[in-house]
């Protein structure tokens, strides 16, 4: 038996435009910390950890380092374009952060992910 898929709507009030923020999503075991950031009508959505070092990638809660419009890992520094997740410069060049599945649900946004 494979794993439970867990759903949740994000709402545009949970996410200004242009701005990343943490989120915690679901509830119980299920939870996960997720970064999020809303360009028009489009929602992506990353686990909130660093793929180099599976550390948090905000500093303080909700809080994170930018430089030049890429998101900085603060223990490494590794830079991720916000575009697509990809890390650009840093430790773990050329990986990505974990993406989660966004679609659009009339004014709101679906995530999707397996729980552990």
């Amino acid at each position: 038996m494979g794993p439970d898929v867990i759903e949740v709507l994000i709402e545009p009030a949970q996410v200004d435009e242009d701005r990343l923020v943490a989120l915690r999503l679901g509830e119980g075991d299920a939870a996960i910390d997720v970064l999020a950031l809303r360009r028009g009508d489009a929602l992506r959505v990353w686990h909130n950890a660093c793929p180099h070092a599976g550390r948090r990638l905000d500093y303080a809660p909700g809080r994170f380092l930018m430089q030049a419009g890429r998101l900085v890992c603060a223990a490494h520094g590794a830079q991720f374009d916000l575009l697509d997740g990809r890390c650009v410069d840093g430790p773990g060049r050329g990986g990505a952060l974990a993406a989660l599945e966004v679609s659009r649900r009339g004014h709101a946004w679906r995530v999707r992910w397996a729980s552990r």
